[in-house]
């Protein structure tokens, strides 16, 4: 039987299956849809590194009833869209379509979701498509500096480990340890669905009871302990570019944590657009960056927040030691009140225009049952937002504290072919 949380919105949760949230707009003619799979980097030890992004890879290889092709096609010719990704803590399959084709949908992403054909002939195709992939963030600095960055705050844990892998662990990965990912993770009572816009809760329940296979519950994939974070100063250097890149950041609170709304704010004020402080400071003010921006996120064990500027190597010095300045008048001090009251307005009004999209209320939704967090309104949000204090938002600012960060600065050097640490 559905509960309704809200006016439109109701859940359900199927016996040995998964929950189901859904969310009606009256004002859309399509249809967001989203299949969540609680498997992801958290899940793997270090020899299967990156199991979790390549089986999302493989299952749209084909299934028993479906080519690649027809899985995309079946979609495509209404006029709709599949997709997906993976994180640290799970992997998301998704559709968009028009009003209608709900049931369509539900069967494409259930059978490449539960029934993919998992092949070594399709392995070793979509293993150099991932290869491929490693190897272009390979190329980008500002990749390379977060994906060093966070491997250095986490000091080995998994959240600080690539998503994709290693060109080690892909190339070593076996159709035989995919499929065992596979049979523990994808099943129904590992699963979170969402929708939102133009659909019937009761429509998304049916469809499901028929598409979904019937498969006893797994135990859940254990989470691995909570991080300890690190801190400190690393230099690296990478043959060619002409900017160095530096990334500063350190643990914060989980997704659950009161104090996420306070860190929120607080990141924004700092460097969350073009009015933000260090925007202001070294941007326009100083001249010091193109580039420049706070950071937060938020994951079941942990989060972490940070500052990130992209300068020239003459003035990488003089950029950080602004960028600490202001991380450490941030700590000290908070935010004015001024301030406060003008961010969260701007979070508000940003909360409320990025959910006038199907696919922004459906992830809303999905969030709130990958983490086991209670359902607010928007007004319940948008209260949550007004609640924060100046108090709240100093205790948050704690977190910028830059004695307790971590500072990865990449910078051009002659290392060729490969990039080096240089002092730490």
């Amino acid at each position: 039987m559905a509960g309704r949380l809200d006016r439109e919105v109701y859940r359900t949760c199927l016996p040995d299956g998964p929950i189901v949230l859904s969310e009606r707009m009256d004002s859309v003619r399509s249809v967001a849809i989203g299949l969540w799979v609680r498997q992801g980097r958290v899940h793997e030890d270090a020899e299967h590194g990156g199991a979790s992004h390549l089986l999302e890879h493989m299952v749209f290889k084909g299934t028993h009833r479906r080519s690649a092709r027809d899985l995309a096609w079946e979609l495509e010719r209404l006029g709709g869209a599949l997709d997906a990704y993976t994180t640290h803590e799970f992997t998301a399959f998704q559709a968009r379509i028009p009003a209608g084709a709900l049931g369509v949908a539900l069967d494409v992403l259930c059978d490449l979701a539960f029934f993919p054909r998992l092949s070594g002939q399709d392995l070793e195709v979509e293993r150099e498509v991932v290869l491929e992939e490693i190897a272009a963030a390979a190329e980008v600095p500002e990749d390379i500096v977060f994906e060093e960055h966070a491997r250095a705050l986490y000091g080995g844990h998994p959240y600080g480990e690539p998503i994709l892998g290693t060109r080690a662990s892909v190339r070593a990965l076996s159709v035989s340890a995919l499929a065992k990912v596979h049979d523990r993770a994808y099943r129904p009572g590992n699963v979170v669905v969402a929708a939102a816009g133009a659909v019937e809760h009761e429509d998304l329940v049916e469809g499901l009871a028929r598409w979904l296979p019937r498969r006893a519950a797994a135990p859940a994939p254990a989470d691995p302990p909570a991080p300890v974070g690190e801190s400190g100063f690393r230099r690296m250097r990478r043959e060619g570019g002409r900017q160095t890149h530096i990334v500063t950041g350190g643990l914060s609170v989980p997704y659950r944590d009161p104090l996420r709304y306070a860190l929120h704010v607080t990141a924004t004020a700092l460097g969350g657009g073009m009015s933000s402080r260090l925007f202001q400071r070294i941007r326009e003010t100083r001249g010091l960056a193109y580039a420049v921006y706070s950071f937060h996120g938020f994951h079941a064990q942990a989060g972490h927040v940070g500052a990130y500027v992209g300068t020239r190597p003459e003035t990488a010095e003089e950029a950080r030691e602004a960028v600490e300045e202001e991380l450490a008048l941030l700590a000290r001090e908070g935010l004015t009140r001024q301030e406060l009251d003008d961010t969260r307005s701007q979070l508000k009004g940003q909360f409320l225009i990025s959910l006038e999209s199907p696919a922004s209320r459906m992830n809303r939704l999905a969030g709130i049952a990958l983490y086991g967090h209670e359902y607010r309104t928007l007004d319940e949000v948008a209260r949550s937002i007004d609640a924060v204090d100046r108090e709240r938002c100093l205790e948050a600012a704690a977190y910028f504290a830059p004695e307790r960060l971590a500072t990865l600065e990449l910078a051009p050097g002659h290392a060729p072919g490969r990039t080096a640490t240089d002092a730490t």
